[in-house]
C-alpha cells in the first residue's frame, strides 16, 4: 500500500476488527503502526449468593476396628496453555492477524492431518487478510502431533497454530 494511513486502508481495518472476536489488531506497513483496539461490553453483575449453610462442628468417629481410607483420584494431566504451545519448537504460529483456513476450499481435504508427515516449506493451512489467502508453511520437517485451530477462526500474529514434532 501506498499511503498505511489512507481512510481506505483504516475502514478495511476496522471492519476486520468489527467482524472478528478480536479486540486487538495491529498492522505495520513503510514504518507507521496502525493499532485499533476495542473493549469487550461489560458483563452483567452477578447477584450475591446466599451463604452456604455451615458445617457440623463434629463429625463421628469410625470405629476403631474399621480402617478408613479413601481412595485417591488419579492425577489429571495439567492443561497446556497457548504460551506453552507457543514456546515449542515445532509451533508454526500465525503469522499475521486474519482467519484461519485448513483447506483450500470447503470441498477439498485439509492441508494436513494429525499424524502426517510434513517437509520443511509445506503447506499446513491458509490465513485470510483483506480478502488474500497467505500460505502459511512449515519451518520444519517432522510429524503433526497436534492442531490447535478449527477452519474459520480469527488468529492474532504469533498465535500457534500447529504442532510439528
Amino acid at each position: 500500500m501506498s499511503n498505511p494511513l489512507d481512510p481506505k486502508v483504516i475502514s478495511k481495518l476496522a471492519e476486520i476488527l468489527d467482524k472478528s472476536n478480536l479486540t486487538e489488531l495491529e498492522y505495520e506497513d513503510e514504518g507507521c503502526r496502525i493499532c485499533l483496539t476495542r473493549e469487550l461490553p461489560h458483563a452483567a453483575p452477578v447477584a450475591p449468593m446466599a451463604p452456604l449453610p455451615a458445617a457440623p462442628a463434629f463429625a463421628p468417629a469410625a470405629p476403631a476396628s474399621l480402617p478408613v481410607t479413601t481412595p485417591a483420584a488419579p492425577a489429571a494431566p495439567a492443561p497446556v496453555s497457548e504460551e506453552d504451545y507457543a514456546k515449542l519448537p515445532g509451533a508454526v504460529k500465525s503469522p499475521m492477524v486474519g482467519v484461519v483456513y485448513l483447506s483450500s476450499d470447503p470441498n477439498s481435504p485439509d492441508y494436513v492431518k494429525v499424524g502426517d508427515s510434513v517437509n520443511a516449506g509445506d503447506t499446513v493451512c491458509l490465513i485470510e487478510a483483506m480478502k488474500t489467502f497467505n500460505p502459511v508453511k512449515a519451518h520444519m520437517a517432522g510429524k503433526i502431533t497436534k492442531i490447535l485451530v478449527s477452519g474459520g477462526d480469527p488468529v492474532e500474529y504469533g498465535e500457534p497454530l500447529i504442532i510439528i514434532e
